[in-house]
């Protein structure tokens, strides 16, 4: 528990006194306890001093949690010879209930299906050398009216057109710089902006990795606007790419020899 306390010490510049002990129990509970994380399950394994109340005090308690994630990691975690790439994914977390703020169905890659649950954005910092994310920011994403209504709606087919399409008369070239930004790649630059504005020069970060759900040309430009380069993160293409590339060199080698001789 000592320890845990002087790993914490510097949040305290933006975390009072009273929530710092409060905050040593939640962790030392969490470390020690198993299953599913609730409030009720924390105050079960918390030691004296962590009972249910007090769970709820600090749950109610405003924090700052986009200025502690980096204090932390600058004091412990950081590196001065290592190489981080700025990464974002997105995460859906199982949730039940009806009150639950931003509650809905998203698509959650693990079930490979839509759920209900909670989602959000994270930001994590990735050490080249040692192959380890640290998460930087988190956003919750909340859907909107229209995109609610949208996929409530039944798709009609349309039936497609048997004509060659060609380009329209008098159409001009368009600026593929100016775009129009979705609300999802607002959300994204605009917390690259304040991490750029917490971290102040301290890291040194030229690429953005992302999934390849933002490999296009909108979310190139916003990755321009804020001075970053994207790096998708398709490691299902480049297995897809060794793989064929393995079936497809002795066929050739045998073309080859075949043409050969």
């Amino acid at each position: 528990m000592q320890d845990i306390l002087s790993l914490l010490q510097c949040l305290l510049p933006q975390i009072n006194a009273t929530t710092m002990p409060q905050l040593n129990q939640i962790i030392v509970a969490m470390l020690a306890m198993s299953g599913r994380v609730t409030m009720l399950g924390i105050s079960r394994w918390a030691s004296i001093g962590g009972s249910y109340r007090t769970m709820l005090r600090f749950f109610d308690t405003k924090i700052p949690w986009a200025t502690l994630f980096f204090p932390f990691f600058r004091k412990h975690l950081w590196r001065k010879n290592e190489v981080y790439l700025l990464a974002g994914d997105e995460v859906v977390v199982s949730k039940s209930g009806k009150q639950n703020y931003g509650l809905d169905r998203f698509f959650s890659s693990l079930a490979n299906q839509s759920i209900y649950g909670l989602f959000f954005f994270v930001l994590s910092l990735v050490s080249v050398e040692r192959r380890q994310s640290f998460p930087i920011g988190i956003k919750q994403v909340i859907k909107s009216d229209a995109e609610t209504t949208s996929t409530s709606l039944i798709k009609e087919v349309k039936v497609k057109d048997k004509r060659v399409r060609e380009r329209p008369k008098g159409s001009k070239n368009k600026n593929k710089k100016e775009v129009i930004l979705t609300s999802e790649l607002l959300l994204i630059k605009k917390m690259i902006t304040s991490l750029f504005e917490l971290v102040a020069n301290f890291i040194p970060l030229t690429y953005l990795v992302l999934s390849s759900h933002f490999i296009n040309n909108n979310a190139l430009q916003m990755a321009r606007k804020v001075n970053l380069h994207i790096v998708p993160n398709c490691f299902s293409i480049i297995h897809q790419y060794i793989f064929l590339m393995n079936i497809l060199t002795p066929i050739n080698a045998l073309v080859v020899n075949t043409v050969i001789v």
